[in-house]
């Protein structure tokens, strides 16, 4: 990999500065931003017909990850201009992909019923493991966290006397997360075992001192398989998108449920509404003012 030019090195900085984007984000810019310098030089020179050049050698990606550096690319651009690292906007010369936010793969409530069934069975006997899984799969299901949420969370992060979690998200944002009766009595277990291991809750001797993403994958998949399920159907993530389906089947609303799974934009949130059609046309039927009123007549 070539080094990255001083204007794009400049846009990386002011990302995590000012908008308080996440390392993974971070990452995830730099690398899409690389490749584009690699082929067609410092962006702060970049010609259309450069950008046509990088089009034609981006042509046999997926739409979803041509959208994606696309975008880093008009992001960029716009900060070059606004900061005089460059007098135009080449960008419009990059491609516009049409993509379709795939829906979510979904975990029936039988499904998650089989995992904790297992889970629960397996920490019947007190192995800190066990309890540490059950304690996993309450916090992924039952609050909705994100997988590298879950992993880093401090120690001081569970309260003694509140049933929530404070949880820091995408951009260091903090936000409050309910904790059920069912997660708090697992996390009491877990605490009395895990012992004096340092402020972080599920701790580990890798170099992030915590259990890792990849570590917690692992962790569901072996016990999807355990409790009967494909193990292609269960990570983290769908445990996540579970929790907000079926939050939202069983009436949420859409902005607390924006609230609770840490959306910045409420657009994010609203790919549920399209999980579940008909239960959705049920609940306005059933919840709805008029819905039991009598048409004129």
């Amino acid at each position: 990999m070539r080094a990255l030019s001083a204007a794009v090195e400049a846009f990386l900085a002011m990302l995590a500065a000012e908008r308080g984007a996440a390392a993974n984000t971070l990452a995830a810019y730099r690398r899409d931003l690389e490749t584009a310098e690699e082929i067609i030089g410092p962006l702060s020179g970049a010609t259309r017909d450069d950008l046509a050049r990088l089009a034609g050698a981006w042509v046999k990606l997926a739409p979803s990850s041509l959208a994606r550096k696309c975008s880093a690319l008009r992001q960029c651009f716009g900060f070059l201009v606004d900061e005089g690292w460059r007098g135009d906007d080449p960008s419009p010369a990059l491609p516009r992909p049409r993509t379709r936010r795939p829906l979510p793969r979904i975990l029936g409530h039988g499904d998650v019923e089989a995992l904790f069934a297992t889970a629960e069975a397996e920490a019947a006997s007190d192995r800190p493991e066990a309890v540490r899984l059950l304690t996993l799969l309450e916090l992924l299901y039952g609050s909705g966290l994100r997988a590298s949420e879950l992993v880093s969370l401090p120690l001081n992060a569970v309260p003694r006397d509140a049933p929530f979690l404070t949880v820091t998200g995408k951009g260091g944002q903090q936000r409050m997360v309910p904790v059920s009766g069912r997660a708090r009595q697992a996390l009491s277990r877990w605490l009395a075992l895990r012992g004096d291991k340092g402020r972080l809750l599920f701790p580990s001797t890798g170099k992030s001192g915590h259990l890792t993403r990849v570590r917690l994958f692992q962790l569901l998949r072996a016990l999807a398989l355990r409790a009967g399920l494909d193990p292609e159907r269960v990570s983290p993530h769908v445990l996540r998108h579970a929790f907000a389906t079926h939050l939202l089947e069983g009436g949420a609303d859409l902005r607390v449920l924006q609230t609770l799974l840490g959306h910045a934009d409420i657009a994010t949130t609203q790919i549920y509404t399209h999980v579940d059609s008909t239960r959705l046309v049920e609940l306005v039927n059933a919840r709805h003012p008029l819905a039991h009123r009598r048409p004129a007549g």
